[in-house]
């Protein structure tokens, strides 16, 4: 997957069948299921692929208990399935994992306990895992740091963990792969417009200020909490109909929470859940739920989020959690679809809505990473309707994703590359220096970097150490103290000058700086 080659397609191309705006999970999954539909796509990102809220959620593909409890039966089975199908189709991404919820009164094991066993139910053929009722003994040997005192017992059930950055880049090969041109740091800036229908966008590459006229048959508008600003492109009289709603992570390390398990709160002062989540050899704490009014590339925790999932971790952890034992904080922004008398995010659901406008403007938002295959293809239906593209069936349901492999190794950090990893370790033979850590608390490799570089778009610092792979949220301390290097090593490999490097050393210290946990 190479930018040059992609421009070339750009130019090559003078019309599209479909222009997908928004390079997070749910552009992404549209146009890996247009272009193996056989439809010529074109996918245009401001930023960078999953630049947004696709790359900051709590990495679990789950059918939603808390959905479940609200009685969103219809969202909960959607989601098993999909959870299902994304492990069989990107194996080398995902994992099952194992989570206890721990019991301090003796009707929660059982209350909790059956609600999960149905949720086993749904899951049909696609279950993960059997759920089990623990005794007070068997959670403490599976919950080692949980607090001791007043326990009673727990509930063991079984749910799917992934990378979400990962995913989203090897989606967006997966979609080059199928014919597709992907290009991140494409700003699309105007909808074009005849007989007031739509015929196409007008974008800048944000790289080269080269400006495009882009033809299509259909746009689908898939940028997420950014979906009001091209509503309002094609119709500045269209109201806004998405509540933005801000979710916080912290990231501890795995001695505060030591074991192989996940765990559960299954209820916090505001009605949420509450995760702790082993991943990449840390643990994600997380989520929040508070609605925002301004939307930004770059969210920032606020100081009560920090406060209040620190205070319902250490409810039930015996470790003590301190502000100095946080490694990163990051933030991310659902686009939420705004409920007519609903001011509680927390409760607002998360099913996705297409809009289709008079102009012919195909909008999808809402949502979550589980049902991203779902939601495209929900997406591009709609799309060759409107488009009156010939109609072809949805091959997703069963197609793998870019890197997949039916056997992958765990303990071998490369397993997440799948079948990318042989061709990394080719690099590592072409330069051994490329074989070493950047980091030594971390088993990320230059090699890695430099197959980023080559192979999957990566043009920052930031694109690297976030999302090709994720040392800024895991350690922002760590990933403050490579990028001198690692803007150096990208400077010599893409053939930048110094100014391009001091630039970008200094751009990636001053975002780094926000994912640290001291008091704002």
């Amino acid at each position: 997957m190479l930018r040059l080659e992609m421009l070339k397609m750009l130019d090559e191309k003078k019309e599209w069948d479909v222009i997908i705006i928004g390079g997070g999970a749910t552009g992404l999954g549209a146009a890996v299921d247009a272009s193996s539909r056989g439809y010529k796509t074109l996918l245009l990102e401001q930023y960078d692929f999953a630049k947004g809220t696709s790359s900051r959620s709590t990495k679990l593909v789950h059918g939603g208990v808390r959905y479940l409890a609200q009685g969103n039966i219809k969202l909960v089975l959607e989601a098993l399935k999909e959870r299902g199908l994304l492990l069989q189709n990107a194996p080398h991404l995902t994992s099952n994992q194992s989570f206890v919820l721990p019991s301090y009164k003796w009707w929660e094991k059982w209350y909790y306990g059956i609600g999960l066993k149905l949720y086993d139910i749904m899951s049909g053929k696609l279950s993960l895992g059997k759920t089990s009722m623990l005794s007070r003994k068997k959670t403490m040997e599976l919950l080692p740091a949980a607090d001791r005192k007043g326990l009673s017992g727990g509930v063991l059930y079984h749910d799917g963990q992934f990378d979400d950055s990962r995913l989203a880049i090897n989606l967006a090969q997966t979609a080059a792969e199928q014919g597709a041109c992907v290009l991140n740091y494409f700003d699309v800036f105007d909808l074009q417009k005849e007989n007031k229908k739509i015929t196409g966008v007008l974008a800048e590459d944000l790289l080269s200020r080269k400006e495009y006229e882009l033809r299509s048959a259909v746009v689908i508008n898939a940028t997420g909490v950014f979906t009001d600003d091209i509503l309002q492109m094609d119709d500045d009289q269209q109201h806004h109909i998405v509540a933005p709603s801000q979710g916080i992570h912290v990231v501890i390390d795995k001695k505060y929470f030591p074991g192989d398990n996940a765990m559960m709160i299954p209820k916090t002062d505001d009605g949420r859940v509450l995760f702790a989540v082993p991943w990449h050899g840390k643990v994600i704490v997380g989520t929040t739920d508070t609605p925002v009014a301004e939307v930004t590339a770059e969210p920032m925790a606020q100081e009560a989020e920090i406060e209040f999932i620190m205070k319902h971790l250490n409810r039930y952890l015996n470790t003590g959690i301190t502000r100095p034992n946080i490694r990163s904080v990051f933030a991310g922004l659902r686009p939420l679809v705004k409920v007519s008398g609903q001011k509680n995010t927390a409760l607002t659901p998360r099913d996705h809505t297409i809009i289709v406008s008079a102009s012919g403007l195909v909008t999808i938002t809402g949502g979550k990473w589980t049902t991203y295959r779902k939601m495209a293809k929900d997406a591009v239906d709609n799309a060759v309707f409107v488009g009156r593209l010939p109609r072809k069936d949805c091959i997703t349901q069963s197609l793998h994703i870019h890197g997949w492999c039916e056997v992958t190794n765990p303990e071998d950090h490369l397993h997440f590359y799948g079948a990318d990893a042989v061709s990394i370790q080719k690099i590592w033979q072409e330069n051994p220096e490329w074989k070493k850590k950047i980091h030594p608390d971390f088993p990320y490799t230059w090699g890695e970097l430099i197959w980023a570089i080559r192979n999957e778009m990566a043009m920052t610092v930031e694109d690297l150490l976030a999302r090709r792979i994720r040392l800024l949220f895991l350690d922002a301390r760590a990933a403050i103290e490579v990028a001198p290097a690692v803007a150096h090593m990208m400077a010599s490999e893409m053939k930048k000058d110094k100014d391009w490097e001091i630039s970008q050393t200094e751009e990636f210290k001053a975002l780094a700086r926000d994912y640290l946990p001291d008091p704002r």
